[in-house]
């Protein structure tokens, strides 16, 4: 019976050093030499100063911005996650009403306006970063207003968002997506030209 005791303490720290420490180790290490800046998290640095990451959202809620899509973790990544409201959810729907309005104005669009999907709904994770196109699109009349910008300025504007637009992940995973984050501060650069 002791010798059972001690071959499993002597197991039990093979495994621990093995999966908890040494694993872990090699890991890391490979993707730091491998892919460094996404081991990192993805970080834009502007300045020596970072921005925020390109896998995170961020609320952009300014009227001189592209807005992100919903989270029902107000952004915060720790307790990343979804609001697990369901289909039958009386409160969901009108939180999508109340989402559907607020989108329609804040963009100055007519009611009938088809508003996409993602910025209606949150996220699973409450964080993406992303949003389709032609949200992206609803929201440039706004931002050019907002920013004085001329007739060229709004052509560089959609010019971006067909450039940054990313295709469906591995070509059949997802939609057409763009990041806000990354269009945003495209945007400035816009706006500092």
């Amino acid at each position: 019976m002791k010798t059972q005791l001690i071959i499993s303490i002597k197991i039990f720290a093979f495994f621990t050093v093995l999966c908890g420490i040494a694993y872990p180790l090699l890991i890391t290490g490979i993707a730091q030499l491998v892919f460094p800046e996404k081991a990192n998290g993805s970080l834009i640095i502007q300045e020596n100063k970072v921005i925020g990451s390109e896998l995170i959202g961020q609320k952009f809620d300014s009227i001189i911005y592209f807005s992100s899509r919903p989270s029902a973790t107000e952004y915060n990544p720790m307790p990343s996650g979804g609001s697990n409201l369901g289909p039958t959810s009386s409160k969901l729907k009108q939180l999508v009403v109340d989402r559907r309005a607020q989108f329609v104005e804040f963009n100055q669009l007519s009611r009938s306006e088809n508003v996409p999907s993602e910025m209606l709904y949150a996220s699973a994770s409450g964080l993406d970063p992303h949003i389709s196109p032609k949200a992206a699109l609803l929201q440039v009349e706004r931002i050019v207003k907002a920013r004085n910008f001329d007739n060229n300025q709004k052509q560089q504007i959609m010019k971006s968002i067909s450039e940054l637009s990313e295709a469906p992940q591995f070509s059949f995973l997802g939609e057409n997506r763009i990041n806000v984050l990354v269009l945003n501060l495209e945007l400035d650069k816009l706006d500092n030209n």
